[in-house]
């Protein structure tokens, strides 16, 4: 079945699928490079260029090429590929290829096509895989994107100078005091006076369909816009969204979401955007200064001290999840540490990795397994589990609690201390969320962080999820090992497979 695609916007489509079809038809007709060159009179650096996707032949030469091939004209220069080729022609035309951020990872798109046309049937079959592979996961091109986004972020271990650099810009050209908490008053001030924002903190109820959004932008051309802010907000909350707004102005930032939670992802550009706006509005709430001078502090006491962690939320009045990410751009960058960043929602059975961020350089749990489950002994779990026991007990805990703990890795040598912290969250009645900082233990943490050798901080051995686990006696087990169990089983075959060979062929 012939499957027929637009010319991409790049001019990149045409020649890479006239280049593709013309080396099929070449191959087909039993015709080597040299051949085919001396029939039509063309050089074989030429013909190589046309079938790579990097030129396009003029009519003439098309029409050389045609009779050569006894094909006609139009079957050459025709937009349709036959089966064995199609499933390229959607790569060809997705968002894919035409908006990931190759660059970012020192490539272009151009040399991804040119990739694939050196063996086009052999790509059409892996792209087609690809296709399947997403299908099963659920994988879509926004899963994409923020997967490059992480890549890109832990590339640079989460910290870009350049938006660091634009924040103190911003603080010193405002007058703000640096080291100062910034106040929800003034954030409100700086949008409306500066940047005309109408800020509504009323609207939004009304709309039942909305009210899981923390925020929704409603331009009002170029001037002005409408920022309608959920009223279930703590005022912590709302210095976030206030800070994030900034950001999008003060980088000049235009591709965007509209809404704190953002239904749809039409490019790369916006993901980026929407992450660069973020890390302004943490860069402007918790101070780069203060924020390492406070750590330095905490880490040299002997003990874990909990509450002196919780206490810097109200320091900074910010929630958990900004305080914590904010920690992901300082610690890897002033502290030398190699760390992880877990969010988990639990509502009803089921716990959902919502947000990671991994620069530990050991492999953890990512979340794209849809039918595995975490190992309960993880902090970020644990401590969910804890505050729900609290609350179903009548205690009332100050919220949100903090936990620490040293978790082993039980078939790795690889060993973290964790900090999580866990809330009921205010506007989502039933879901539970935790926060989690993850140490990879090295002489470096060991000789920075003085209570991680705390006697009294909990020890406990963790894997990934229950399906891969082969602890035997574990209390927090909700799954069987299948995972374990058929890796097991395959190992079996494999010894009895060898036991048959060696019977088979005696010594000599």
């Amino acid at each position: 079945m012939a499957v027929q695609i637009k010319e991409s916007p790049r001019g990149l489509n045409l020649k890479v699928i006239f280049g593709m079809k013309l080396k099929q038809f070449r191959e087909h007709a039993g015709l080597s490079l040299t051949g085919f060159a001396a029939r039509t009179g063309l050089s074989v650096s030429y013909l190589t260029e046309i079938e790579h996707g990097k030129k396009y032949p003029k009519a003439e030469k098309i029409a050389r090429m045609a009779d050569a091939l006894e094909k006609n004209y139009d079957d050459l220069v025709s937009l349709k590929l036959d089966e064995e080729l199609s499933p390229l022609a959607g790569f060809l035309a997705s968002p894919v290829l035409h908006n990931f951020p190759y660059h970012l990872f020192g490539i272009s798109p151009t040399q991804v096509v040119e990739l694939m046309t050196r063996q086009p049937a052999e790509a059409s079959a892996l792209v087609n895989a690809l296709i399947g592979i997403a299908e099963q996961y659920n994988i879509g091109v926004e899963h994409l994107f923020r997967s490059a986004l992480r890549s890109y972020q832990e590339l640079h271990e989460n910290y870009f100078p350049e938006i660091e650099h634009a924040v103190d810009q911003f603080v010193q050209s405002h007058g703000i005091e640096s080291g100062t908490t910034v106040k929800l008053s003034s954030l409100r001030e700086l949008v409306e006076r500066e940047f005309s924002y109408q800020l509504d903190e009323s609207r939004l109820s009304a709309h039942p369909a909305l009210r899981h959004f923390r925020s929704v932008l409603a331009p009002r051309g170029r001037q002005s816009s409408l920022l309608l802010i959920n009223p279930g907000l703590s005022d912590w909350q709302k210095k976030f969204i206030l800070a994030r707004e900034i950001g999008y102005r003060v980088l000049g930032l235009e591709a965007r979401a509209m809404t704190s939670a953002p239904e749809r992802v039409d490019s790369f550009e916006q993901v980026l955007n929407d992450f660069k706006a973020s890390y302004f509005a943490g860069a402007l709430l918790v101070n780069r200064e203060r924020a390492v001078a406070d750590m330095k502090g905490f880490f040299g006491a002997k003990k874990f001290q909990p509450e002196k962690f919780r206490s810097f939320l109200d320091r900074y009045e910010v929630t958990p999840e900004i305080f914590l990410y904010r920690l992901t751009e300082l610690l890897p960058q002033y502290f030398g540490f190699k760390l992880h960043f877990l969010r988990f929602n639990h509502e009803g059975d089921s716990f959902r990795l919502v947000k990671h961020l991994n620069m530990s350089q050991i492999l953890i749990p990512s979340g794209t397994s849809l039918d595995e489950h975490y190992c309960r002994r993880w902090l970020a779990i644990k401590i969910i589990q804890d505050l729900e026991r609290m609350h179903r007990s009548r205690k009332k805990p100050v919220e949100p609690i903090v936990l620490g703990q040293v978790s082993q890795f039980i078939d790795s040598d690889s060993r973290f201390l964790c900090i999580a912290l866990a809330r009921h969250l205010a506007i989502s009645p039933g879901v539970t969320s935790s926060v989690s900082l993850g140490f990879r233990f090295d002489q470096n943490v060991e000789n920075t962080i003085r209570f991680a050798k705390d006697p009294e901080l909990a020890r406990t051995e963790i894997n990934g999820t229950c399906e891969r686990c082969r602890l035997v006696n574990c209390d927090e087990r909700v799954a069987p090992p299948r995972i374990i169990e058929r890796q097991n089983a395959r190992l079996e075959i494999e010894r009895e497979l060898s036991s048959l060979n060696s019977l088979s062929n005696p010594p000599s």
